[in-house]
C-alpha cells in the first residue's frame, strides 16, 4: 500500500508540472503579440505569431522617424485576416514632395531606373510587400550592414524601415481605424485667383486617417506656390510678416493632421482664423478644398 501510495503521489506531481509548463508557454506567447516591445523582442513576438497564425485580425499602423538625409518619413500600414497578414503597404511622407512615396514614384519623379537601377522604388517596395505577405513574419527578411536585403529578389533598396516598423505594428497590435480609405487624394481651385494662383491642396491618409497634407498652388506658368515661398519669391517677411507663407502653410497644414477634421474651423471675412497659432495667411480655401479631396476618401 505504501508504495502504491508513492507511485500515485509522484503521478500527480508529475501531471501537474507538466500543465504548468504548458500554461507559462502560452502566456509567454500572448504576452509578447500584445506588448510593445524593442527590437530584440520584437523577433521573437512577430515569429511566434507568424509560426502560430495568431495574429489578431485588425489593421495595423506604425510610423518612423524622418531620414534626416532624404526627408523621408516611412509609414506601414497592414492588415490582418483570420489571423493572418492578408494586405501591406509600405510608404512614405516628405515635406520635400506634395505627395506620399508610391505616388511621387509612380509619377517618375523619384527617379530609380533615371539612377541606374532595374526598377522604381515602388515596384520594389510592392515586392516587399508581396514577400511579407508570403512567409507572414518580417524576420524572414534578413539585413546586411548596409541595411539591404538578399532574400527578396529584384529588391536593391536599403529595407531597414520596413522590417522594423513590420515588427513594431504588429507588436503594437491593431489600430483605431479612421473614417477615410487609404490613399491620396487632390483638390484644386476653379481659376486663379487675382493674385495669379489657384490653389491646390493633397491629403495622405493611412489607417483611415489623415498623415499628411499639402497646401500649395500653382500659377499660368505653371510654377509651384511652396516652391517659390522656400526659393524667397513670395517674401512675406519682406514686406513685415513673422514668416514665410511655406512656414504658415506648413502650420495650418499640421493643425489638420492634429485635430483630422476639414470642417471644424471658422473664419472670418478674408478667409482667416484665430484657431491656429502663428498662421495669419487666409486658410479658407485650402480647407474647403480639403473637405473636397477627403470627399473622395468616404
Amino acid at each position: 500500500m505504501k508504495k502504491a501510495s508513492i507511485i500515485l503521489l509522484s503521478s500527480v506531481l508529475l501531471l501537474g508540472l507538466l500543465a504548468g509548463c504548458g500554461s507559462s508557454k502560452n502566456g509567454g506567447n500572448n504576452a509578447a503579440s500584445n506588448t510593445p516591445t524593442n527590437n530584440s523582442s520584437s523577433n521573437n513576438s512577430a515569429g511566434s505569431n507568424a509560426e502560430a497564425g495568431a495574429y489578431k485580425d485588425g489593421v495595423y499602423f506604425a510610423k518612423g522617424e524622418v531620414d534626416a538625409e532624404s526627408g523621408w518619413q516611412s509609414i506601414m500600414t497592414l492588415t490582418v485576416s483570420g489571423g493572418k497578414i492578408t494586405d501591406v503597404e509600405w510608404n512614405a511622407i516628405s515635406d520635400k514632395a506634395p505627395v506620399d512615396k508610391i505616388t511621387y514614384s509612380k509619377e517618375g519623379k523619384y527617379g530609380m531606373k533615371a539612377g541606374g537601377a532595374a526598377s522604381e522604388w515602388h515596384e520594389q517596395a510592392e515586392a516587399l510587400d508581396k514577400f511579407l505577405i508570403e512567409k507572414q513574419d518580417p524576420t524572414a527578411i534578413t539585413l546586411n550592414d548596409e541595411g539591404k536585403t538578399d532574400a527578396v529578389s529584384g529588391v536593391s533598396i536599403h529595407v531597414g524601415d520596413f522590417v522594423n516598423l513590420a515588427k513594431a505594428a504588429l507588436d503594437a497590435g491593431p489600430v483605431e481605424v479612421g473614417p477615410y480609405k487609404d490613399g491620396t487624394y487632390h483638390a484644386e481651385g476653379d481659376s486663379f485667383s487675382k493674385s495669379g494662383w489657384k490653389d491646390t491642396v493633397d491629403i495622405v491618409v493611412a489607417a483611415g486617417k489623415i498623415v499628411k497634407a499639402n497646401f500649395s498652388g500653382v500659377n499660368e506658368a505653371g510654377e509651384d506656390k511652396k516652391q517659390a515661398s522656400i526659393d524667397g519669391k513670395y517674401g512675406m517677411k519682406a514686406g513685415g510678416a513673422q514668416a514665410e507663407w511655406h512656414e504658415e502653410a506648413a502650420t495650418a497644414e499640421q493643425y489638420l493632421v492634429e485635430n483630422q477634421d476639414a470642417s471644424a474651423l471658422s473664419f472670418n471675412e478674408e478667409g482667416k482664423t484665430d484657431a491656429i497659432s502663428g498662421v495669419t495667411i487666409s486658410v479658407q480655401s485650402y480647407y474647403d478644398l480639403a473637405i473636397k479631396a477627403l470627399d473622395q476618401a468616404k
